[in-house]
């Protein structure tokens, strides 16, 4: 692949454009305005210094992976694209918009691909031009970070399709996974309803927010609590996840807790708002609970 469009330039979808432009492959970054690309384009160069400031990557690479990014701020340059990776907030709606504006420039011979982490890729594939060059290609995050890539496959998805985004994600230098399409994929289908059951067991009272974690931290020999991670993924998103699982698979053991949607309902949506189950307005993060 020569050329990657990448629609959503917000965290996700700036690191996904780091790491595909640090790959040697040109990028194309779209976002709502090209005011708002050209602004992740601006925190892509700082991560990239810090990088460079420790010595991680030399100058040059840094200096060139930037001048393969280039800020778009409309769909038409992605006619140019291999691959148009949709990276945009975890609403289906706004994806499918996406998916039919993106596919009016979709090349006969180019890939379509959402970053979403939890809708069902064959329902999705609908709205673009050609199902079987349509996929799920799942980066976690933050993604110049963590190696896993998650593969899904539509229903109609080709094996050609399948093919090139596997040979594309170990182009990248990260492993690559594949999950049925089912709600949640692999990872969010077993993580986000722990995460969830943190929430209720909060909500309950059976514990504090910074025994919660701290159980988690040292009895499951995790890195982070389920709570601190879930203000890390942002609220709004679990919640998103939950009721996404819930609504496809109908069981009601991923019922949305309601402290997690009450929280989203407050704007409190974890680090990217300033709180979640942490106030972080200061130097160091505090339990809000």
């Amino acid at each position: 692949m020569q050329t990657v469009a990448v629609i959503g330039a917000g965290q996700m979808g700036a690191g996904i454009a780091q790491v595909v432009a640090q790959a040697g492959i040109r990028v194309l970054l779209s976002d709502v305005s090209l005011e708002v690309a050209e602004g992740a384009k601006a925190k892509i160069t700082k991560g990239l210094l810090k990088l460079v400031e420790k010595g991680k990557i030399g100058e040059g690479e840094a200096t060139d992976a930037l001048a393969r990014i280039a800020p778009v701020g409309d769909y038409a340059p992605m006619a140019e694209a291999d691959l148009i990776i949709e990276a945009a907030t975890e609403r289906e709606e706004i994806k499918h918009r996406i998916f039919d504006a993106a596919g009016k420039v979709l090349r006969g011979d180019a890939i379509m691909a959402s970053n979403t982490s939890s809708i069902p890729i064959t329902r999705m594939a609908v709205s673009s031009p050609d199902p079987a060059r349509f996929i799920g290609v799942h980066f976690f995050n933050p993604v110049p970070v963590m190696k896993l890539v998650e593969v899904i496959p539509g229903l109609a998805t080709s094996a050609a399709t399948v093919a090139a985004v596997k040979d594309f994600v170990a182009r990248l230098g990260k492993e690559a996974v594949q999950s049925e399409d089912e709600a949640g994929f692999i990872v969010n289908r077993i993580l986000v309803p722990m995460l969830n059951e943190a929430c209720f067991v909060l909500g309950s009272g059976t514990a504090s927010v910074a025994d919660i974690d701290k159980g988690c931290r040292l009895g499951l020999n995790h890195p982070m609590g389920p709570l601190e991670l879930a203000d890390f993924i942002g609220l709004d998103t679990c919640l998103e996840i939950m009721r996404v699982i819930h609504a496809s698979t109908g069981d009601s053991k991923y019922r949305p807790a309601p402290l997690l949607a009450k929280y989203v309902e407050a704007g409190w949506l974890g680090r990217k708002s300033g709180r979640g189950f942490y106030d972080y307005s200061g130097e160091a993060p505090v339990p809000t609970r």
